[in-house]
């Protein structure tokens, strides 16, 4: 098991997925676990998670993600939508316009982190229609979706990307 700095330093967007390693359901789980377990507003989770491992459903996908095939290819999408009803019964409009967005978002992102503590990849996806997913998955309405997470087990682990220095991101006072 590897701490969290190392899981964040292994971290890298994986487009390319062993085809015959499925995703066991006891890690799929447990990331789940974990995405559950991210904070939220008002301790409120007004998110949805959608565990696609329909092929179909991840074709369709693809074409919702302007044809970002690796979705297809992936074993498993999560796709995280934000529940704005939910935020704004306690939060107002604030809460559906912005907390269930962060709740969504941190979910994804626990998600994420725990792909890679599992030994496995993903990659995050923004890029996508969302009217389309919408479509794709027939979500219940009212929920939004904010970010696709294509899971599974790497069949390359790409170089890492140059990141800013903290002096170009961080301001001190």
């Amino acid at each position: 098991m590897w701490d969290f700095f190392t899981t964040v330093r292994h971290r890298h967007s994986i487009r390319k997925y062993q085809p015959d390693m499925p995703v066991e359901t006891a890690k799929l789980h447990a990331i789940l676990e974990m995405a559950c377990a991210a904070p939220s507003a008002g301790d409120l989770q007004s998110y949805r998670i959608i565990v696609v491992r329909d092929p179909a459903e991840r074709q369709a996908l693809v074409h919702a993600a302007h044809q970002q095939i690796f979705i297809a290819e992936a074993p498993v999408c999560l796709v995280f939508c934000a529940e704005p009803i939910r935020s704004e019964t306690a939060f107002g409009e604030r809460g559906a316009r912005l907390y269930a967005l962060q709740d969504a978002t941190i979910a994804a992102a626990y998600a994420q982190l725990a792909t890679v503590a599992a030994g496995m990849g993903c990659t995050w996806v923004g890029y996508f229609e969302e009217d389309q997913v919408h479509q794709a998955l027939k979500l219940d309405p009212g929920l939004v979706p904010v970010a696709l997470l294509s899971l599974g087990y790497p069949a390359e682990l790409p170089e890492s990307t140059p990141r800013r220095r903290l002096d170009d991101v961080v301001t001190w006072r």
